[in-house]
């Protein structure tokens, strides 16, 4: 077994009793983790004490500041740095890994393949084979497990160049001093992937492990289609959530390596909202928070 300080870093929000399913796997892993650190953004004392009970080494980060997913892990992986960590496993409150090998095969898929982060499929939690976010393989989105193996390749083990974070991922140390921890402004939605901007563009091997899981609720509700299903653009199901999507969205696309995509950006969300919808309001609405992100004005919803 490897003598790596492994540390996990899970991040919580008034979520107490799906955390303590979270811990609870994290906890028992066959390749044990070091260290759990577990930044609380609403400082509960449930959580502090939760937290303690835990049977490995833990600390407890509570926050009387909401600082989001995006501050959140930026705050626990900083944390686990300083603590030697060599490895940092992120995790969250509403998902688990799926049993016990998680970590062990994870490890396993680093090493064999020599990457600087790697990812288990998302699956969704109430149905573990459907993905909990559709993964592009080729040109063709995969919505099942079984669909991210490739035909005639019982060795296929490893989707290069496309991960899920923070659902899992796991990062070498010098990774995330190579390509820096979530971006605080962000708050939520999007830091996934600006990180995962920042890993493409850093030249370091990376992918997603095929062969274990982490289970998620079911994310892709939100995703509407359009041009009879042939592509599909993003319609958050409730203001909050839609105001910081397009906000950091709008950042997103005006940086290196995701520029290339702004006119499909345009394109999409104006037939969702115009042709589609017949919604001038919320095609308004989306370019105002647009240019909030692209103008870097991350001011909060009122």
């Amino acid at each position: 077994m490897s003598t790596d300080t492994v540390v996990a870093v899970v991040v919580t929000h008034r979520r107490a009793e799906l955390l303590s399913a979270s811990l609870k796997v994290l906890a028992t892993q066959s390749r044990p983790v070091d260290h759990i650190v577990v930044v609380d953004n609403a400082a509960e004392a449930v959580v502090a004490d939760l937290v303690a009970a835990q049977p490995v080494r833990t600390t407890y980060l509570g926050s009387k500041r909401n600082l989001g997913g995006a501050g959140g892990f930026a705050l626990g992986m900083l944390h686990a740095l300083a603590l030697g960590a060599d490895w940092v496993w992120c995790a969250d409150d509403d998902g688990r890994p799926e049993g016990s090998e998680v970590l062990a095969t994870l490890m396993d898929c680093a090493i064999t393949h020599d990457l600087a982060e790697v990812s288990p499929v998302v699956a969704n939690i109430d149905d573990p084979d459907t993905l909990a976010f559709p993964l592009r393989r080729g040109v063709v989105w995969r919505r099942k497990r079984s669909e991210l193996f490739e035909p005639g390749n019982p060795d296929d083990d490893l989707l290069p160049g496309i991960a899920s974070l923070f659902n899992g991922a796991l990062f070498r140390a010098n990774t995330l001093e190579m390509i820096g921890v979530p971006d605080l402004r962000l708050f939520f939605r999007g830091d996934e992937v600006e990180m995962h901007r920042r890993l493409q563009r850093s030249g370091l091997d990376f992918g997603t492990c095929l062969t274990t899981a982490y289970l998620h609720p079911y994310g892709t509700d939100e995703f509407r289609p359009i041009l009879g299903g042939r592509m599909h653009t993003q319609y958050p199901d409730n203001p909050t959530k839609r105001f910081f999507t397009y906000r950091n969205r709008g950042y997103l696309m005006s940086q290196p390596g995701m520029r290339k995509l702004l006119p499909q950006e345009y394109a999409r969300f104006g037939w969702y909202f115009l042709v589609q919808q017949h919604d001038v309001k919320g095609f308004a609405e989306w370019l105002r928070l647009q240019r909030l992100g692209r103008r870097e004005r991350f001011i909060r919803p009122d």
